[in-house]
């Protein structure tokens, strides 16, 4: 990887311009074109470096709820239980735990009451026991990773 492409991914993570052409406008910082920005960065995600680009938001200023919840899964049920919470789409991801609840997932949905008929069905239809868990206290974490050696 060229200095230029660890430049690139840095300025890509925190300071991509919210703008109509984004990424002609991160090319121009660079003396790239949109072209070859576009192209760059899906070269590093067929590569496998870059698993997911997308804006994240603050669920809760734009009046959403969330939670995270864990569901007792016996083993004979965990790919049609994975298969119905992944296809939920309140659910932002899905991961299992080496415990007695041992599916791990968060929800975002319009309302507790939704969040709750969601735990419920989940219930009823494959008779699981979902703890909900929402958060007491909000943490922002920031990952970002320097491909510059720096700071970033």
């Amino acid at each position: 990887m060229t200095e230029l492409e660890r430049a690139v991914l840095n300025e890509v993570q925190t300071n991509l311009p919210i703008a109509k052409e984004p990424f002609k406008e991160l090319g121009q910082k660079f003396g790239l074109s949109e072209a070859e920005v576009l192209e760059m960065l899906k070269r590093f995600k067929e590569a496998g470096y870059i698993r997911r680009m997308g804006a994240i938001f603050d669920s809760r200023k734009l009046g959403y709820v969330s939670t995270l919840c864990a569901a007792k899964v016996s083993e004979d049920q965990m790919d049609q239980v994975a298969e119905y919470i992944n296809g939920l789409v309140e659910v932002t991801h899905n991961y299992l735990r080496e415990h007695e609840y041992n599916m791990w997932f968060t929800v975002i949905a319009h309302s507790k009451e939704r969040i709750e008929e969601i735990i419920r069905e989940m219930e009823s239809r494959f008779g699981v026991e979902v703890l909900n868990l929402p958060a007491k206290r909000f943490f922002k974490i920031k990952v970002n990773f320097d491909f510059l050696g720096g700071s970033a």
